[in-house]
């Protein structure tokens, strides 16, 4: 499987800060988060930053994640939970895809039908 299924990509997208050439992303959003399907199309690194709680696994791919000054390598079937509020920052080799989930509902605005 080269990306999500048709139904996930019928989803609403976000304003990311990176094209899409470089990432899409579907979501899925309650009160309570959201949901986020990524799909990486070319290496990527995402400076330290901090934010509500996040919980993920990686479905494709390869992710170097730095929490707290401590980096791990995740790949396909793994999954890592970031603290709210914890410095974190990520590197994503293209092709990679992965599901995130944010505590913060508001955390990327939803673009597209259905936001």
């Amino acid at each position: 499987m080269t990306d999500f299924p048709a139904f996930i990509q019928a989803l609403p997208g976000l304003e990311l800060p990176f094209g899409e050439d470089v990432v899409s992303a579907r979501a899925i959003r309650s009160d309570q988060g959201l949901a986020v399907f990524f799909t990486f199309h070319r290496d990527t690194e995402i400076p330290p930053h901090s934010h509500g709680a996040q919980w993920g696994t990686v479905i494709a791919g390869e992710v170097a994640l730095t929490i707290a000054g401590d980096t791990r390598i995740c790949r396909p079937g793994d999954s890592y939970s970031i603290p709210a509020g914890v410095e974190h920052a990520v590197r994503v080799t293209a092709g990679t895809r992965a599901i995130d989930v944010f505590a913060e509902a508001d955390r990327y605005a939803l673009r597209g039908p259905g936001a």
